[in-house]
């Protein structure tokens, strides 16, 4: 929603101020849809040619987090937290009951209480792996941790395509602007002729492409993808508080430790309070 908003603020500021300044809209609108199909088709061509079709639908997707902002919220980090509480305390109760709930997740009756952590891949895939490597005897935390840190920096370098590929978009418009700019001026200087309120109107329409290169990419694509970028930074906290849960269990620590690890390391404001995360434990162990 605030990214809706912040569009219609910059829209409404631009323009606003223009025509309140006393300028028309005809000329602009006039040669708009041809600028914006050299300017904007360019930018798409250019976005093509730097990035496969995985990048290509990756960046689609995340565009929208613009609107919907990060993926996890507060009660995700909450449930995050339950379902690691089960999985520590099942593994110290009985390691061999541990292990058809991280060898076949999608058919563990505790990961099903967490529909919206199921279907997150790579937040199962990093649960299940380390536990695994845990029932396996590799269990030197410092191993651990250093494996678990190389995974999350290459998953983070793979998530933050899309802010970099948008990032390197909203560069490219300028210059494509002028690009525009210019042709338009090759276009005025073979009407040079004409009189002097035609030609007015022919410059201004050149000048247009370079107000929307720029508009556009300090305008949208530049906060586009720094709002990605952001989004994907946050959501890799639910990622690093895994990585802090599952250490402090492989240190041998005792699991409600574990677990407050994991609630200290998470975002203040999708931390669940000492109470709220006692109370939300304490419907696990009634429901076990």
């Amino acid at each position: 929603m605030i990214g809706i908003i912040g569009i219609v603020v910059i829209f409404v500021m631009v323009f606003g101020g223009y025509l309140a300044a006393g300028g028309k809209m005809g000329i602009i609108l006039k040669a708009l849809p041809f600028e914006f199909m050299m300017i904007g088709g360019a930018a798409a061509g250019a976005f093509l040619i730097g990035n496969d079709m995985g990048g290509i639908k990756h960046t689609l997707k995340d565009v929208g987090k613009v609107f919907k902002g990060a993926k996890w919220k507060a009660q995700d980090y909450r449930e995050l937290l339950c379902l690691l509480f089960e999985l520590i305390r099942l593994a110290r109760q009985n390691p061999v009951a541990i292990e058809e709930h991280i060898e076949t997740p999608e058919s563990s009756s505790i990961f099903s209480k967490y529909p919206k952590i199921m279907k997150d891949h790579e937040a199962i895939d990093l649960i299940c792996d380390t536990m695994r490597s845990a029932s396996m005897n590799y269990d030197d935390p410092h191993q651990v941790e250093e494996v678990l840190d190389k995974r999350m920096d290459a998953n983070m370098h793979h998530a933050l395509h899309s802010s970099h590929a948008l990032q390197t978009m909203a560069d490219g418009l300028p210059a494509l602007g002028i690009v525009a700019a210019v042709l338009g001026v090759i276009k005025t200087m073979s009407s040079i002729d004409q009189p002097p309120e035609v030609l007015g109107k022919l410059i201004g329409g050149a000048l247009v492409g370079t107000f929307l290169g720029v508009f556009l990419a300090y305008g949208l694509v530049g906060p586009f993808a720094a709002k990605v970028k952001g989004a994907t930074e946050e959501d890799a906290h639910f990622y690093q508080l895994i990585r802090e849960v599952l250490i402090a269990n492989l240190h041998n620590h005792a699991t409600n430790i574990c677990i407050e690890v994991g609630r200290q390391n998470t975002p203040h404001h999708n931390r669940p309070s000492f109470s709220e995360l006692e109370e939300a434990l304490k419907s696990v162990k009634d429901a076990a």
